[in-house]
């Protein structure tokens, strides 16, 4: 019986492989019988990531995606890519009046330019296949909603939001989708934070209609549906994922 969102034959790119989201998306995209490709900086926890795949033609790239010589080498060495999944990123909460000059531009290199380059570089050398896909993490911050202290994190997902919106144009004469999905608070280390305590993640909890933040492996399942011939005619798209939260 076909399946719309089988995997099967798909090589996918998956950054941020080493934890989180990220780790769930190669997880899950591997029982799907995806190939994938393990893109992060942290070979230990990556290493981790493929032991809990399934068995597969798979393979890791330890890189880090803020250098630019480094993904050209790495482009040597893929295949064409059917999905490339953009999920690596850091999250940080610092007031606006604390706001430098110098944590602008390390967020905006990880967040923004490094996924877009790398997104850029493969199109230009011809590694992304027509009718491929190709998703961004982005988040309710920034694309919905803003927070105090988030104000730096928040524009490096509404910059995001926008390159999508203009590449999915650009691109659908190839066939090529591109969307964002803009998750609410999901149960990851990066909310784990020595400014954020324990009793400030739990009542925060408590603002969202489910009282529980997302698990990694329900966004994986939206990014999997990026990914697979169930979403041929989605495009341009921004996929809240949030339990509700923005609708109160």
């Amino acid at each position: 019986m076909n399946n719309p969102f089988s995997l099967e034959g798909k090589q996918i790119m998956v950054t941020g492989a080493a934890s989180g989201i990220g780790r769930s998306i190669c997880v899950e995209a591997s029982k799907l019988g995806a190939q994938v490709i393990l893109v992060d900086l942290n070979e230990e926890r990556t290493k981790t990531t493929l032991s809990l795949m399934q068995s597969g033609n798979h393979h890791i790239r330890i890189i880090d995606l803020t250098m630019q010589d480094q993904v050209k080498s790495m482009l040597e060495s893929v295949g064409e890519l059917d999905g490339l999944v953009n999920c690596a990123g850091v999250a940080l909460t610092l007031p606006f009046k604390f706001t430098t000059e110098s944590e602008l531009t390390r967020m905006m290199s990880i967040n923004f330019y490094g996924p877009v380059l790398l997104t850029q570089q493969l199109l230009k050398v011809k590694k992304i296949k027509n009718k491929a896909s190709i998703v961004y993490m982005a988040s309710i911050d920034g694309t919905v909603t803003g927070h105090i202290g988030n104000s730096i994190y928040s524009a490096t997902k509404g910059a995001i939001m926008g390159m999508t919106r203009s590449q999915a144009l650009e691109l659908a004469s190839r066939g090529i989708r591109v969307n964002c999905v803009s998750p609410a608070r999901v149960n990851t280390p990066l909310i784990k934070r020595e400014n954020i305590s324990e009793e400030q993640v739990q009542a925060n909890m408590q603002l969202y209609p489910m009282k529980r933040y997302a698990e990694p492996e329900e966004i994986a399942y939206y990014i999997i549906y990026l990914l697979s011939d169930a979403s041929t005619y989605t495009t341009g798209t921004n996929l809240v994922i949030d339990g509700g939260f923005t609708i109160l």
